[in-house]
């Protein structure tokens, strides 16, 4: 149960799993960790206190690349809350072409069903796979006894389960059978969808594949593909969908997570006849849904009073006060993310689980490959990605990205050609192949 798992995350072990993957920013970790703790708290409380304890919704500020949607995500996946992340300049005023905000809600149902038909998939798990066990050998050794002999019955039994035995040995992966699969259903509804109507053809088609019977057919495979097919279907006959249905509904609502990015860019009114349409009109659409109300999804209705938001921007052209009144109201928590310096550079490039340069020696490695990269190569990285961030735009961390990109490219290229051999990248290598891009100005806003 999510509680549980929620039990165990004081907010001071939320920061240390945040910290395996994102550098720095330790007020918006502390933060986003009080607030998921909160969350449990709640659960705690009578249910007529419980109703009245709104989330407190966070404004995050800061330059792109410093780690604003990356805490956001791994908060979801730390508790396995359904997370949706939106970005605000998708959405346009009631009235014009464009998405409806109620649409962020859907997504966050269509999120939290699929987190938990994983969930009761995986504890039905055992069960399927004995079922699609007897299903394979009912193709492998068909049942043709006549009447009630007990020497045939006692032998039938004998070499299925020797076969079954051959089975989970792997000793029959090979082997082709045909089974009956059910056909996926041809959508019957065509033509290019007006945007913000894709929920509605959502529905059309779900609507309609529900109508029509399903259809069957017979297909060859081998055993290992046939075993994981039929794992599938009988686990997906094992599950009740009202259940996943009620507790997708539950879970959004209770402990759903949704980021909504650029935010600043809806900030302020727009002049006059703006083609943007009216950016306080937006706004003013994203208020009841921050507020709380209740959104009519194809799981049931959802209430958004208990969701959780986080809002995101970099506020360079516009200010958090040039929010309207009423939505800045309804994100009472504000952090402001620090642009990255060169030693969190170095500490990005190999402190996290994900570190980049980890990646680069991992995806070499698949070659036969050795890499390694000396630390005074690391330091000039760290040293001309803060420099270029200066020089050109600011992107944050994507930087590294760009520039690990550059160095490695020739490698990567011919990495087949280095098996068996060790790379080793120091600052000379680095000088040699950024030292002209960085000291070009025009060239490094284009490739760098």
């Amino acid at each position: 149960m999510i509680e549980n798992k929620m039990e165990e995350l004081t907010p001071k072990e939320i920061v240390k799993e945040l910290d395996k993957y994102i550098v720095g920013q330790k007020e918006a970790k502390k933060a986003v960790a009080i607030a998921l703790r909160n969350r449990w708290r709640r659960q705690r409380l009578p249910k007529d206190l419980r109703d009245e304890v709104i989330p407190k919704n966070i404004l995050m500020i800061g330059p792109t690349g410093v780690g604003k949607t990356e805490i956001a995500r791994r908060l979801a996946s730390l508790v396995k809350a359904p997370f949706v992340k939106v970005e605000a300049t998708k959405f346009t005023e009631v009235g014009y072409v464009g998405r409806d905000v109620e649409a962020i809600i859907r997504e966050l149902a269509e999120a939290s069903y699929k987190l938990v038909k994983a969930e009761k998939m995986e504890e039905v798990k055992e069960k399927a796979k004995r079922l699609a066990e007897d299903r394979i050998l009912d193709y492998l050794i068909p049942r043709k006894i006549k009447g009630n002999s007990t020497e045939e019955l006692d032998s039938y039994r004998t070499a299925r389960e020797k076969m079954r035995q051959m089975l989970r040995e792997g000793k029959l992966n090979n082997k082709t059978v045909e089974i009956e699969v059910e056909e996926k259903s041809v959508s019957v509804v065509g033509g290019v969808i007006a945007p913000g109507l894709e929920d509605l053809e959502s529905q059309l088609k779900d609507l309609f594949s529900n109508l029509s019977p399903k259809r069957r057919k017979r297909r060859k495979m081998t055993v290992e593909e046939a075993l994981k097919v039929l794992e599938n279907q009988e686990a997906e006959k094992l599950i009740d969908t009202e259940e996943v249905s009620s507790e997708a509904v539950y879970r959004a609502e209770n402990f759903g997570i949704v980021f909504i990015d650029e935010i600043d860019k809806i900030a302020g009114k727009s002049a006059g006849s703006s083609p943007d349409v009216s950016r306080e009109g937006v706004q003013r659409d994203l208020l009841p849904i921050v507020e709380g109300t209740t959104v009519s999804t194809k799981y049931g209705p959802i209430k958004t009073d208990h969701i959780l938001f986080i809002a995101a921007g970099a506020f360079h052209l516009s200010k958090p006060s040039d929010l309207i009144p009423e939505l800045q109201g309804r994100f009472p928590i504000r952090v402001e993310l620090k642009a990255l310096t060169k030693e969190d550079f170095v500490k990005i490039l190999t402190q996290p689980k994900n570190a980049l340069i980890k990646q680069y020696k991992a995806l070499m490695a698949t070659e036969g490959v050795n890499l390694e990269f000396t630390d005074d190569a690391i330091n000039l990285i760290a040293e001309i990605a803060e420099e270029v961030n200066e020089k050109t735009e600011n992107i944050g961390a994507r930087r590294l990205h760009t520039i690990l990109e550059k160095i490695m490219e020739d490698y990567s290229f011919e990495a087949p050609d280095y098996k068996g051999q060790t790379i080793v990248i120091d600052e000379k290598i680095v000088r040699e192949k950024l030292e002209n891009l960085v000291q070009n100005e025009d060239l490094s806003r284009y490739i760098l």
